[in-house]
């Protein structure tokens, strides 16, 4: 690869992760208001596999050939017109919604990019943008006060360690259901386990006999019919991922679009800079084995993020 090439993941058409592919393409340039970034880790999101495979054209339909991926963290390598908050060779993290993270250089506008703070891994700092700002979303969404009990399902997936931690900072009790794998790390960050499955809702209301107040769902619709039958408030039942059986049930379906912006992922940075959250990284790939990096990601059993390194 040449100064004036750049490697990118893409694909051409609607389908399941053999779709993906890398190609060389010209260097980025940026326009004014914008930064090109060298690109030193980049998170992978369930989200992406939805936008890939089809599943959510109607919402937000792919134009071919496509790129992919939001997260990023990287060093500033050029400076469109007008941009004076950063210099070339900053180290920086954001995201990007035009779908070009997923490489070892992209664009985007310097709006959308702060300063990576000196504690945060690459890693860590290329995954922090969806979980942080969802977690974030969905936390705020649901109103926790402290005392009360509030259940996360996918309690140990990417957004869910991040939703966990902030609703125990806020001295809130948190019902974290997810397998048992996960028993001891959830209990260490202010989480009583409850394990899917069968008897869920039994184990639920066993676990808070006093009712649950709040209920956030990261997993799928069936969460959003269980909050309901355990007579949680609609208003309090929050979902990022099942935005059909939310209209159709009258709860709530905020998710990153709503605290993307540059104080919030400001505010998550600083939360992780200073140790008040853990972001746990459960594998990194090289860019070249993105469909790899997918493949585990589409087991759905990952504590924490998965995270490529270009």
């Amino acid at each position: 690869m040449t100064t004036q090439q750049a490697r990118a993941v893409r694909f051409d058409e609607y389908g399941d992760r053999n779709v993906l592919h890398v190609v060389d393409i010209p260097m980025p340039v940026p326009d004014a208001g914008d930064v090109l970034v060298e690109v030193r880790a980049t998170g992978v999101n369930p989200g992406e596999i939805s936008i890939r495979s089809g599943a959510m054209r109607e919402m937000f339909p792919a134009t071919f050939p496509s790129g992919q991926g939001s997260d990023l963290a990287g060093v500033v390598v050029g400076l469109g017109e007008g941009v004076t908050e950063f210099a070339v060779g900053d180290e920086v993290l954001g995201y990007s919604w035009t779908r070009s993270s997923h490489a070892t250089h992209t664009v985007v506008p310097a709006a959308q990019l702060i300063p990576k703070p000196a504690e945060l891994s690459w890693p860590v700092a290329g995954s922090l943008y969806v979980v942080g700002c969802t977690a974030w979303a969905a936390v705020n969404a649901v109103d926790p006060q402290p005392g009360e009990t509030v259940a996360v399902s996918a309690a140990a997936g990417g957004v869910g360690t991040v939703v966990v931690q902030l609703l125990a900072a806020r001295g809130v009790r948190v019902l974290g259901i997810a397998s048992a794998a996960n028993a001891d790390w959830l209990a260490e960050h202010g989480a009583v386990h409850v394990p899917y499955g069968e008897g869920l809702a039994q184990n639920l209301t066993a676990a808070a006999p006093d009712g649950i107040d709040a209920f956030i769902d990261l997993f799928g619709p069936e969460y959003l019919r269980l909050a309901v039958d355990l007579g949680i408030p609609l208003d309090r039942i929050e979902t990022i991922i099942s935005f059909a059986e939310a209209a159709k049930l009258g709860t709530k379906s905020e998710g990153s679009a709503v605290a993307s912006n540059r104080e919030v992922l400001s505010e998550m940075a600083g939360h992780v800079a200073a140790g008040r959250i853990e972001i746990p990284i459960a594998a990194t790939y090289p860019l070249d084995d993105v469909r790899e990096a997918y493949a585990q990601l589409e087991q759905r059993h990952t504590r924490g993020k998965i995270v490529l390194i270009p």
